[in-house]
């Protein structure tokens, strides 16, 4: 099974319709892959970081206690924590 990385790395060479497939990929593997999105989004760019960030929002409530971990320890992440966290639950940011 690839990893995370590896699957956001196959985005740089990415058409739409391949785009959307990766992230259908990683939305698919469910939880598991939710702390290592979490990991990723806080360190990629660009794309990777799009893709990151909707399959977190996709996959849901799951999300929330590691984007709220994660802007605990990185307070330059917090916004895009918060950000997020407001798009699961569906509450105004």
């Amino acid at each position: 099974m690839q990893t995370v990385e590896e699957i956001l790395n196959k985005l740089e060479t990415a058409d739409n319709t391949t785009k959307n497939q990766i992230e259908n990929i990683l939305v698919d593997q469910g939880t598991e892959v939710v702390p290592e999105l979490v990991n990723q989004l806080q360190t990629v760019k660009g794309i990777k970081r799009g893709v990151a960030a909707m399959t977190l929002i996709r996959i849901g409530e799951a999300s929330v206690e590691y984007l709220k971990k994660a802007a605990s320890c990185n307070k330059d992440f917090e916004w895009v924590a918060k950000y997020l966290i407001s798009e699961i639950q569906g509450v105004a940011a």
